[in-house]
C-alpha cells in the first residue's frame, strides 16, 4: 500500500477551515440571538454555545467513530468503539487516504456536527428547558448525526467500509445539504411538533428584537462558510478555489432572489430578507458547491432565495411553530441544493457528476431524491421518538408564565440589556460622589 506524504499546505488550510467553520458558532449565536425578542436572546445564544459544548465532548468520545469507523452492517453505522476517545488518530503517520492529520479532519467534521445541531435550536426559540435541549443535542448526535454522517460522508477505501449513501446510491453531496441542512430542517421539524406553539403564536407580534446582531451573525456565517465548504475540498488546489467561487456567487445571488421576493410581496426589501436569504443561498450550495459551474451556483443561489422566501410562510398555514425559520430555510434550501447536483452539475466541476441539463442524463436526479427522502425521513422519525422520550420523562417546555415573563431571567438568571437608570454612587475609580 502505498502511503500518501503529509502535506504541510494541505494541513495549514484545514486547519484555518476548521477554525472558520468555529467562528460560525459565535455567528449563529449573534444571528439567532437578534431574530428573537429581548427576553430570549441569552437564552438563544447559549443554545448555539450549548451545543458548542455538548456536541463536541460526544463527538470526540464516540460520534466520530459512529461516523467514519469501519462499517457495522450495511452501510448504516460505524464501529463506535473503534475510535473512541480519538482512539488510533494520536501519530502522526501518513495514511493512504488523507494527506493532512487524522485527528484535524475529525475534528473538522465534529465542528459540523455542532453546527447542525445548533441549528436545530432557531426551531423551538423562546419556549424550552435549557437542560432538556442539552440532553437532546447529546443524544441527537449520536442516534441521529453520527448515522447519517456515517452514510454521506464516509467513503470506502483500502479495505474500510463506509456508508451506504456514498458508496452503494452514488449520493454526491459535497459538503453537506443532507448531513447538515435536510437533517438540522427535519429534526427541526420534528421537535417543533413536539414542544408545541409558543405563547402567542400567530397573535401576538414576535418580531427580532435587533436587526444589526442578525446582519453581523449573518456576515461571520457567510465568512466561516468558506471554511465549511472550501475545506471540504481538504486540500489547498484548484478544487477548493472553485468551491470558494460557487460559494461566494450563491450567497450573492440568494440575497437578491429574498428582496425581490420581497419587494414584489410585500412592497419593501428588509435587512431581514437580505441575511436570510445569503444563509439560503448559502445552504443550497451547500451540497452542490463541488458539482456546479459559477453560472449554476448563481442560478441555485437565486432559486433557493426565491423558495425558501416563500416556504417560510407554511408553517402560518399548516400550523407549525418554527419559531427562526429552520425549516423554510435549511431543510428547502437543502432539498433545493441536492436535487440541483441532479439537473445543473458539470463534468467540468471537481465531482465530475453531469447533471440533466448538462448531458448527464436522470439518474443522478434519481440518486438525489433517494438520498434526500432517506436523510429526511430517517431525521425526522429518529429526532420525533427522541423528542417524545425526553418530553415524556424529564419535560421539554417550560411553564406558560416563565414564557411569557422571559425566559432569560428565569432560567439563567440574567438580562441581555440593563436598560434601566440607576439612583446613588457610580462604581468604579472614578465620578465617585
Amino acid at each position: 500500500m502505498n502511503l500518501m506524504v503529509m502535506d504541510t499546505g494541505n494541513t495549514a488550510w484545514l486547519l484555518m477551515s476548521t477554525a472558520l467553520v468555529l467562528l460560525m458558532a459565535p455567528g449563529l449565536a449573534l444571528f439567532y440571538g437578534g431574530m428573537v425578542r429581548s427576553k430570549s436572546v441569552l437564552n438563544m445564544m447559549m443554545m448555539t454555545f450549548g451545543s458548542l459544548a455538548v456536541i463536541l465532548v460526544i463527538w470526540v468520545v464516540a460520534g466520530y467513530s459512529i461516523a467514519f469507523g469501519d462499517d457495522l452492517a450495511l452501510g448504516l453505522i460505524g464501529n463506535p468503539v473503534q475510535h473512541f476517545l480519538l482512539h488510533g488518530l494520536i501519530g502522526d503517520q501518513a495514511t493512504s487516504w488523507l494527506s493532512v492529520p487524522v485527528i484535524l479532519f475529525a475534528i473538522f467534521q465534529g465542528l459540523f456536527a455542532v453546527i447542525t445541531g445548533a441549528l436545530i435550536s432557531g426551531a423551538i426559540a423562546d419556549r424550552v428547558r435549557f437542560g432538556s435541549w442539552l440532553a437532546f443535542a447529546g443524544l441527537w448526535t449520536v442516534l441521529v448525526y453520527a448515522p447519517v454522517a456515517h452514510w454521506v460522508f464516509d467513503f470506502s477505501r483500502d479495505g474500510h467500509v463506509g456508508g451506504w449513501l456514498a458508496n452503494r446510491l452514488g449520493l454526491v453531496d459535497f459538503a453537506g445539504g443532507t448531513a447538515v441542512e435536510i437533517c438540522s430542517g427535519a429534526s427541526a421539524l420534528a421537535l417543533a411538533l413536539v414542544v408545541g406553539r409558543r405563547v402567542g403564536f400567530g397573535r401576538d407580534p414576535m418580531r427580532p428584537h435587533n436587526l444589526t446582531l442578525v446582519m453581523m451573525g449573518a456576515g461571520l456565517l457567510w465568512f466561516g462558510w468558506f471554511g465549511f465548504n472550501s475545506g471540504s475540498a481538504l486540500a489547498a488546489d484548484h478544487s477548493a478555489a472553485l468551491v470558494f467561487v460557487a460559494t461566494l456567487c450563491a450567497g450573492a445571488s440568494g440575497t437578491l432572489g429574498w428582496l425581490v421576493l420581497e419587494r414584489r410581496r410585500d412592497g419593501h426589501a428588509t435587512s431581514l430578507g437580505a441575511a436570510s436569504g445569503m444563509v439560503a443561498g448559502l445552504v443550497a450550495i451547500t451540497p452542490s458547491c463541488g458539482s456546479v459551474t459559477p453560472f449554476g451556483a448563481l442560478v441555485i443561489g437565486a432559486l433557493a432565495g426565491l423558495v425558501c422566501g416563500w416556504a417560510i410562510g407554511l408553517k402560518y398555514r399548516w400550523g407549525y411553530d418554527d419559531s427562526l425559520d429552520v425549516v423554510g430555510v435549511h431543510m428547502v434550501g437543502g432539498v433545493v441544493g441536492t436535487l440541483a447536483i441532479g439537473l445543473l452539475g458539470s463534468s467540468l466541476a471537481p465531482t465530475g457528476v453531469a447533471g440533466l441539463f448538462y448531458g448527464g442524463g436522470v439518474g443522478q436526479l434519481g440518486r438525489q431524491v433517494v438520498g434526500v427522502l432517506a436523510v429526511m425521513a430517517y431525521a425526522f422519525v429518529a429526532s420525533y421518538a427522541l423528542a417524545r422520550v425526553l418530553d415524556r420523562s424529564v419535560g421539554f417546555r417550560i411553564d406558560p408564565e416563565h414564557e411569557v415573563a422571559g425566559i432569560d431571567l428565569v432560567v439563567h438568571a440574567e438580562t441581555a440589556y440593563d436598560l434601566h437608570a440607576t439612583a446613588g454612587t457610580r462604581s468604579g475609580p472614578f465620578g465617585q460622589r
